[in-house]
């Protein structure tokens, strides 16, 4: 008996080509395909951010497959609990070195994350070292400290601030605060600026 595979799957995935006004945007096709090691599903909230530099909400064990297929060399993971064993046994597998923040969340009747800014800036120094990429940013969701983060990395892209919080709100959904906003905006970027 032959059996049939399915075709893949195609989604869109929102990038940016990289350009400091934010504006401009390109899809990138990724295919879920059934192959040997079965059916490769993204993270929740998975996009590409920049090359090399993808987000996403916490990876389960049915995502570890697509993982693979992205060639990681590191993940920044924003959150203070710990890794599941079985996902340090795939990143062991992979050599895929881990970046753990431990980043608090942060709700709006806490001020601004201000306690928090220092464990924001050694998470956006892994992030712009070219030695950790191919890298995957994550937190619980991809939304509040993943979008902070990236939201941070923008700044430094010269991105407009209506463009940053375009995005954040693009991704934290009806669940964006304000308090991450004003973080944002009062984020200094000026001492990872070479002169």
């Amino acid at each position: 008996m032959k059996v049939e595979s399915s075709p893949p799957v195609v989604f869109h995935v929102i990038g940016v080509d990289g350009e400091s006004s934010g504006e401009n945007r390109m899809t990138i096709d990724w295919k879920l395909e059934n192959s040997s090691d079965g059916l490769h599903i993204p993270p929740f909230n998975f996009a590409v951010v920049d090359d090399g530099i993808f987000r996403s909400g916490f990876p389960d064990t049915t995502n570890l497959s697509f993982l693979k297929t992205l060639g990681l060399r590191s993940i920044i993971y924003l959150c203070p609990e710990p890794y599941p064993e079985e996902n340090l046994e795939f990143l062991n597998a992979n050599a895929i070195q881990l970046h753990q923040l431990g980043i608090q969340k942060s709700k709006d009747h806490n001020p601004i994350m201000e306690i928090q800014e220092g464990k924001i800036r050694d998470a956006l120094k892994a992030l712009m070292d070219p030695k950790n990429r191919p890298v995957l940013i994550h937190c619980k969701r991809g939304k509040h400290r993943t979008g902070c983060l990236v939201g941070c990395f923008r700044k430094l892209q010269n991105w407009c601030m209506s463009a940053i919080h375009e995005e954040y709100k693009h991704f934290a959904g009806d669940k964006s605060r304000v308090s991450d906003q004003k973080f944002l905006e009062t984020f200094d970027i000026s001492s990872f600026i070479k002169s």
